[in-house]
């Protein structure tokens, strides 16, 4: 336990005062992910506290409360093209940051952390508005150390190293061409070791990412404060007019990144469907027509207990959880496991795997698997499906132990108090 997070084991203390806080996300729309998510939830605890919240984003821009500021940093937005190779323009080339972008993507990389960063660096030194402290969510671009080198106190928040992700798609490429098209596109990993060397003030989300983060990026453990995750219990909340499909099943993960490991629960499905031939999955999700999950599906006869929906609601997202039956996470690694977490604030049961964090955000409120072990996984939805009982039991202490634990509230305290001592340090 650090200094720091001393200060909490009693209830953290109230603002002293508000501060002009910069969130940084170079691409921030809930739905392409868990950072997303992080920085609309983070953001509305922060100026329900009585703080003052830019988010200043990169495209997908975010969904924010109203209460909090956008300020969009434009990019190229090269994945949102229909063609990357013909999205660059004859201005484009007057910006060194559109050109470096442009290049990166046709050779495989991705540019998007360091483009943004130099983006926000120059957007804050020509910006007449000051603020206290600059919050970062995972880009760790050289820009932030300008700002620091600037006399700006900047926070970087890490949830996982993408070190992890790196190996996992190593370790599933099927020849040495995926390989190097592997290591080009997580090149960008380069930068994010150098920076993080040279970050005065990083937090993560969990402890086993500290250690995770202390092992990838060769810094000390002490280095790292820890700020666990919040829950919107709010709104991700049991809703018993929903009525409960007891063979539904339900997954979040994108379909083919292995490190979310959905071809472990579509196995663990093949192998129940005898037993259980009204089982279904639904996977929050895209799925690549011509992808590995989409050929392990067709290969698994599984096409008509399979459904996957993508760019759905929040209430959309709530409902799917409380019709559920089960709610499954299984994947290799989580930094923190915001899925698990939600589902568990909808009262749904929950089956984890051991991967990463996941134990930490589920405890003794769900079953709990080895990672990677697809019998395992099926032997665990099996005796929660023979057991409705036990499945509302679960769903009752996965709810009381978010409420507790986890909730955006105590975390934009706890981030509150974190910044009034990364200001003294920097005035000091």
């Amino acid at each position: 336990m650090t200094a720091f997070e001393a200060t909490f084991e009693h209830e953290a203390r109230p603002i002293s005062r508000p501060l002009r806080i910069a969130l940084l996300g170079y691409r921030s729309d809930p739905f392409v992910g868990g950072q997303g998510i992080y920085l609309k939830f983070l953001s509305k605890a922060l100026v329900e506290l009585g703080h003052q919240v830019d988010v200043l984003s990169g495209p997908p821009y975010p969904d924010l409360d109203p209460r909090v500021g956008l300020i969009r940093i434009p990019s190229l937005d090269l994945f949102a093209c229909d063609s990357h190779v013909k999205a660059l323009r004859w201005r484009h080339l007057r910006s060194y940051s559109d050109t470096f972008e442009w290049c990166s993507m046709l050779t495989g990389g991705f540019s998007e952390p360091y483009t943004f960063s130099r983006r926000v660096a120059k957007y804050l030194r020509s910006s007449a508005k000051p603020y206290d402290l600059v919050h970062d969510n995972q880009s760790l671009g050289y820009g932030l150390l300008t700002l620091q080198r600037r006399g700006i106190p900047v926070v970087t928040t890490i949830h996982h190293p993408i070190h992890r992700d790196r190996q996992l798609a190593l370790d599933a490429a099927p020849n040495w061409k995926f390989r190097l098209l592997v290591r080009r596109w997580h090149s960008f990993l380069r930068m994010q070791e150098k920076v993080v060397s040279q970050l005065t003030n990083v937090v993560t989300v969990s402890e086993q990412s500290r250690q995770d983060i202390s092992g990838a990026f060769g810094i000390c453990q002490s280095r790292i404060d820890l700020i666990h995750n919040g829950i919107d219990t709010q709104t991700f909340t049991p809703n018993s007019e929903v009525a409960v499909d007891p063979w539904q099943l339900i997954t979040t993960a994108s379909a083919d990144q292995p490190l979310k490991g959905l071809r472990f629960l579509l196995q663990a499905l093949a192998q129940l469907r005898p037993d259980f031939p009204q089982l279904k999955l639904l996977v929050v999700g895209k799925l690549q027509p011509s992808g590995t999950t989409a050929r392990l599906i067709d290969k698994l006869e599984l096409a008509s207990a399979v459904r996957f929906v993508s760019g759905i609601s929040t209430e959309a997202l709530v409902e799917h959880y409380n019709r559920s039956a089960i709610a499954i996470s299984p994947s290799l690694y989580e930094g923190f496991g915001l899925p698990a977490g939600e589902a568990m604030a909808c009262g749904c049961a929950v089956i984890s795997s051991d991967g990463g964090a996941l134990p930490e955000v589920v405890g003794d409120a769900g079953m709990l698997v080895p990672a990677g072990d697809s019998g395992q996984l099926a032997n665990g939805i099996a005796t929660l499906l023979r057991d409705p009982e036990l499945r509302k039991e679960l769903g009752l202490r996965g709810r009381a132990r978010v409420v507790e634990r986890f909730s955006w509230q105590r975390a934009a305290i706890q981030f509150s108090n974190y910044y009034y001592r990364v200001i003294a340090n920097a005035d000091g």
